[in-house]
């Protein structure tokens, strides 16, 4: 087996032994991305590196292991570009905190950043500047956004992990459409400073991984208090690592009647099914649980997430960084490297957003959104009196093709029907592979538990997947 298709913990064990070198992982990992990306577009600027750097291997728990990073997430001399024309060129002067903390454990940071949807507008990493991203496991459908690149990149042995942003499921739907296992942590978690802004009050950055041994590790390094962060909570970090060997015997499992409706494949709701039988047959109880405000889910969050972009993205005016378009009148300059250096559906939530704010609509839209955004919170709330967790789908169906729901924005934004609701609770959720369809595509079982419980979802992903092999296959490229 090759290098790239081993997990992150096995690679770890053998740089441990001396038996390997990071220089040996990087250049397995270039070797595939000359291979298959040409294919699947999961990196952005793959003209930009040509070989393994030569430098130092460092040390620490991680030995030099190489993370491949999201682009809307700051890297010190690397360019972080949110895929957008807008900031074509942007190398930010500082990095986020997860990736000081990631190069304190000794990572190495991948030269590559992984494709995305423009600034994360999206379901589909089609809006991307660079072009879409391919699901590894069949070319003409969607990988998921808007963590698309990253989730393909892990699923087709592009990279050994890496790191997303979810804002509305970005990290969640993805690794779902891709085979992977794909993190949310709870809002406060993990630090938000150096992750270019979508919506603030719901963005987190999580690990995007091949297991969830990998996942642990990942989201224990990057957790953690940063001043920087004025959202960050001071709360201690458990070695999740621990919480896998637990098992799930006599845990109480809700399952919310919200979530299997009208509309839902039916393919993906017997595979989901199946897997709440095998968390069953595992020694944990199911019941039946209502979340009564989730139909207007996501009606609440294009609201709320589109005002928070509308704000957040007023500062890309090509005056500071970035793109910035010709002319004599710095008026005409403002509103012509906007219309040029946006993309149509960064455009529409911006166009969105800022109806939502305006004077006379903010308290009929975006103040009742936000009460809302509170019965939501509470109705998780209620059920985690009686639940340890909750599971559901991830998505209500598996990939679908390249180009289908481009001119349905609609039917593009119920793709995260099932994922939205954790972002507004602000609570921690996990999608592991749970079985496939007959057209060969994953599909995601995701787990939610109350806020700073991740060692409940560990410990339920962990569970099902040592008793299952979905992780373990691999698309054909």
């Amino acid at each position: 087996m090759e290098l790239n298709q081993l997990t992150a913990h096995e690679l770890l064990a053998k740089l441990k032994s001396g038996s390997i070198t990071p220089g040996a992982i990087r250049d397995s990992l270039y070797a595939r991305i000359r291979s298959v990306d040409s294919k699947i577009n999961a990196y952005v600027r793959t003209d930009s590196v040509k070989k393994s750097d030569p430098k130092a291997d460092p040390q620490g728990l991680l030995n030099g292991l190489p993370i491949t990073v999201k682009d809307n997430i700051c890297t010190e001399g690397l360019n972080t570009e949110c895929c957008s024309k807008i900031l074509q060129g942007f190398r930010p002067p500082y990095e986020a905190t997860v990736i000081s903390k990631l190069k304190i454990a000794g990572a190495e940071i991948f030269p590559l950043k992984a494709n995305m949807d423009e600034f994360a507008f999206g379901s589909s990493t089609e809006n991307s500047y660079f072009g879409p991203t391919h699901n590894p496991w069949n070319l003409e459908c969607v990988p998921g956004g808007s963590s698309g690149g990253s989730a393909a990149a892990v699923a087709s042995d592009e990279a050994i992990w890496a790191l997303g942003s979810d804002t509305g499921g970005s990290i969640r739907q993805p690794a779902s459409f891709c085979g992977v296992v794909g993190l949310k942590p709870t809002y406060g978690r993990v630090s938000r400073f150096g992750l270019i802004a979508f919506a603030s009050s719901l963005d987190q950055i999580g690990p995007i991984t091949k297991d969830v041994q990998d996942a642990a590790i990942l989201t224990q390094i990057i957790s953690g208090y940063d001043p920087n962060d004025s959202t960050s909570v001071s709360q201690s970090v458990p070695d999740y690592t621990k919480s896998l060997a637990n098992g799930i015997k006599g845990l109480k499992i809700g399952i919310p009647k919200e979530y299997f409706v009208e509309g839902m494949d039916a393919e993906v709701k017997l595979i989901i099914e199946e897997a709440i039988n095998k968390l069953k047959n595992l020694g944990a109880s199911s019941k039946q649980v209502s979340l009564p405000h989730t139909e207007y889910a996501v009606p609440v969050y294009y609201i709320i997430a589109t005002a928070e972009a509308s704000s957040n993205l007023a500062r890309f005016d090509g005056v500071q960084y970035g793109f910035r378009a010709k002319s004599d009148n710095l008026i005409q300059m403002y509103k012509q490297t906007r219309a040029e250096g946006f993309g149509a559906e960064a455009k529409r939530r911006i166009i969105l957003g800022t109806f939502a704010l305006s004077h006379g609509y903010f308290d009929a839209y975006y103040l009742r959104a936000l009460k809302v955004r509170t019965l939501i919170k509470q109705d998780f709330d209620r059920a985690f009196n009686d639940f340890d967790c909750i599971v559901a789908p991830t998505s209500p169906s598996a990939a679908f093709k390249i180009g289908e729901r481009t001119q349905d924005p609609l039917k593009m934004y119920l793709s995260d029907i099932y994922t939205i609701s954790v972002n507004l609770a602000g609570i921690p959720a996990i999608s592991i592979p749970c079985g496939f369809t007959k057209k060969g595509l994953p599909v995601g079982l995701q787990v939610m538990a109350k806020a700073f419980d991740e060692e409940m979802l560990f410990r339920v992903a962990h569970a099902f997947e040592q008793n299952t092999q979905w992780h373990k296959l691999k698309p054909k490229l």
